[in-house]
Protein backbone atom coordinates (compact mmCIF):
# COMPACT_ATOMS: atom_id res chain seq x y z
CA UNK A 1 0.00 0.00 0.00
CA UNK A 2 2.91 2.32 0.69
CA UNK A 3 4.16 2.05 -2.87
CA UNK A 4 0.85 3.19 -4.37
CA UNK A 5 1.04 6.80 -3.10
CA UNK A 6 4.31 7.69 -4.92
CA UNK A 7 3.05 5.88 -8.02
CA UNK A 8 -0.24 7.80 -7.97
CA UNK A 9 1.62 11.10 -7.59
CA UNK A 10 3.92 10.16 -10.47
CA UNK A 11 0.94 9.32 -12.72
CA UNK A 12 -0.83 12.58 -11.88
CA UNK A 13 2.27 14.60 -12.72
CA UNK A 14 2.87 12.58 -15.87
CA UNK A 15 -0.68 12.91 -17.17
CA UNK A 16 -0.74 16.62 -16.42
CA UNK A 17 2.51 17.07 -18.31
CA UNK A 18 1.27 15.06 -21.28
CA UNK A 19 -2.00 16.91 -21.62
CA UNK A 20 -0.16 20.23 -21.40
CA UNK A 21 2.35 19.30 -24.09
CA UNK A 22 -0.20 17.50 -26.30
CA UNK A 23 2.23 14.74 -27.21
CA UNK A 24 2.07 10.97 -27.20
CA UNK A 25 3.49 9.16 -24.18
CA UNK A 26 7.24 8.90 -24.47
CA UNK A 27 7.47 10.87 -27.67
CA UNK A 28 9.64 13.92 -27.13
CA UNK A 29 11.52 13.72 -30.42
CA UNK A 30 10.21 15.57 -33.47
CA UNK A 31 8.03 13.60 -35.86
CA UNK A 32 9.97 12.34 -38.83
CA UNK A 33 8.37 13.19 -42.16
CA UNK A 34 9.26 13.19 -45.82
CA UNK A 35 7.72 16.59 -46.52
CA UNK A 36 8.65 18.38 -43.32
CA UNK A 37 5.03 19.02 -42.25
CA UNK A 38 4.79 19.51 -38.52
CA UNK A 39 2.19 18.01 -36.24
CA UNK A 40 -0.31 20.62 -35.02
CA UNK A 41 -2.28 18.32 -32.68
CA UNK A 42 -1.26 14.94 -31.29
CA UNK A 43 -3.46 12.38 -29.59
CA UNK A 44 -1.69 10.10 -27.14
CA UNK A 45 -2.12 6.39 -27.87
CA UNK A 46 -3.89 4.20 -25.35
CA UNK A 47 -1.40 1.75 -23.87
CA UNK A 48 -2.94 -1.69 -24.65
CA UNK A 49 -3.88 -3.73 -21.58
CA UNK A 50 -2.09 -6.80 -22.98
CA UNK A 51 1.11 -4.79 -23.43
CA UNK A 52 0.80 -3.47 -19.88
CA UNK A 53 0.34 -6.97 -18.42
CA UNK A 54 3.25 -8.40 -20.43
CA UNK A 55 5.48 -5.32 -19.90
CA UNK A 56 5.80 -4.81 -23.66
CA UNK A 57 7.36 -1.57 -24.85
CA UNK A 58 9.01 -0.24 -27.98
CA UNK A 59 8.61 2.00 -30.99
CA UNK A 60 5.93 1.68 -33.65
CA UNK A 61 6.50 3.31 -37.04
CA UNK A 62 3.38 4.49 -38.84
CA UNK A 63 3.10 5.89 -42.36
CA UNK A 64 0.29 8.45 -42.55
CA UNK A 65 -1.21 9.91 -45.70
CA UNK A 66 -2.12 13.51 -44.85
CA UNK A 67 -4.64 15.58 -46.79
CA UNK A 68 -3.82 19.19 -47.75
CA UNK A 69 -6.02 20.44 -44.87
CA UNK A 70 -3.82 18.52 -42.37
CA UNK A 71 -6.18 15.67 -41.46
CA UNK A 72 -4.97 12.08 -41.71
CA UNK A 73 -6.53 10.19 -44.61
CA UNK A 74 -4.95 6.78 -43.92
CA UNK A 75 -2.41 5.27 -41.56
CA UNK A 76 -0.57 1.97 -41.74
CA UNK A 77 2.08 0.28 -39.63
CA UNK A 78 5.50 -0.07 -41.24
CA UNK A 79 7.32 -1.45 -38.21
CA UNK A 80 7.07 -2.26 -34.55
CA UNK A 81 5.47 -4.66 -32.12
CA UNK A 82 2.08 -5.97 -33.36
CA UNK A 83 0.62 -5.71 -29.83
CA UNK A 84 1.20 -1.94 -29.93
CA UNK A 85 0.36 -1.40 -33.62
CA UNK A 86 -3.40 -0.90 -33.41
CA UNK A 87 -3.11 1.67 -30.62
CA UNK A 88 -0.51 3.59 -32.65
CA UNK A 89 -2.62 3.66 -35.83
CA UNK A 90 -5.74 4.68 -33.91
CA UNK A 91 -3.90 7.59 -32.30
CA UNK A 92 -2.21 8.81 -35.51
CA UNK A 93 -5.51 8.84 -37.45
CA UNK A 94 -6.71 11.45 -34.92
CA UNK A 95 -3.67 13.71 -35.38
CA UNK A 96 -3.78 17.01 -37.22
CA UNK A 97 -0.83 18.26 -39.25
CA UNK A 98 -0.10 21.75 -40.55
CA UNK A 99 -1.92 22.60 -43.76
CA UNK A 100 -0.04 22.02 -47.00
CA UNK A 101 -0.43 22.50 -50.72
CA UNK A 102 -0.81 18.79 -51.52
CA UNK A 103 -1.38 15.37 -49.99
CA UNK A 104 1.79 14.07 -48.36
CA UNK A 105 3.13 10.92 -46.75
CA UNK A 106 4.48 11.26 -43.23
CA UNK A 107 6.53 8.73 -41.29
CA UNK A 108 5.70 8.90 -37.58
CA UNK A 109 7.35 7.05 -34.68
CA UNK A 110 5.45 6.46 -31.45
CA UNK A 111 7.39 5.28 -28.42
CA UNK A 112 5.55 3.11 -25.90
CA UNK A 113 7.19 2.91 -22.49
CA UNK A 114 6.17 0.53 -19.70
CA UNK A 115 3.59 2.04 -17.39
Amino acid sequence: MRRSAPFALFMILLLGNLSHRNQAFGQDAPVQSESGRKVATRVAPDYPELARRLHIHGVVKVEATVRPNGTVKTARVVGGNPVLAEAAVTAVTKWKFESGSAETSELVQLAFEPQ
